[in-house]
């Protein structure tokens, strides 16, 4: 029997939160190494894992893997979650770039000063509203189907809900005017492995709080 995924981070979402869905979605469990002290930090650099000095860092199939949108490329193709051909891959990666620059915008606010962080959120939901969500609106109305590309659950969808949903502790009624990506969002979490990730006690990780914060600073002296 393979080994599982050995995920190596911080106590939280940060970059690897979107490697943690979709090894989930995927139905592979993984287990995990948290990074609390600069000293384990330290040791990874040493024994030449960290292929730029970064986290994350996934050690799977005989490999150490870093580099957040290499790992995620790797497991979708590897899980079948990556389109049928080229064209569907390549829809999928668009998708997945737009809605992962959205999310980098929530991920960096809580380094912020705290007199930035809320006109930042604010920005966001404004950002959100005007650009990110209508295409994603329009791509379901304009396909009618249930899933954003070949009408087949992929990477593409379960980035995107975990978009919302993130979205969705910022603002509880941004999908208000967007009433397919309220429908898609019903639909993706129900599908069972994500509705098993969605459950109390699952590896998904809360949104970031001030330990958080203070320890991703302490491991990385920033």
């Amino acid at each position: 029997m393979a080994a599982k995924p050995k995920l190596y981070y911080f106590r939280g979402r940060g970059r690897m939160e979107s490697i943690r869905w979709l090894l989930a979605a995927a139905g592979v469990e993984f287990d995990e190494v948290f990074l609390e002290k600069k000293e384990q930090f330290e040791k990874l650099e040493k024994d030449g894992r960290l292929l730029f000095g970064q986290v994350p860092l996934v050690e799977m199939d005989g490999m150490m893997l870093t580099q957040t949108r290499a790992i995620l490329s790797y497991l979708a193709a590897k899980y079948n979650l990556y389109g049928k051909d080229l064209k569907e891959r390549v829809r999928i990666d668009m998708y997945v770039d737009g809605t992962m620059d959205l999310m980098m915008m929530i991920m960096l606010t809580p380094f912020k000063p705290p007199e930035e962080k809320e006109e930042n959120l604010a920005l966001i939901v404004k950002k959100a509203k005007a650009r990110y969500l209508p295409v994603f609106e329009k791509i379901l109305k304009d396909h009618g189907e249930d899933f954003l590309v070949g009408n087949k659950f992929s990477w593409a969808d379960v980035q995107l809900i975990e978009a919302i949903l993130m979205m969705e502790e910022i603002n509880a009624s941004i999908l208000s005017d967007f009433p397919l990506l309220k429908a898609f969002k019903t639909r993706i979490s129900s599908i069972p492995t994500i509705k098993k990730f969605l459950q109390p006690g699952s590896q998904r990780k809360q949104p970031p709080d001030q330990h958080y914060v203070d320890t991703v600073k302490h491991v990385l002296q920033l």
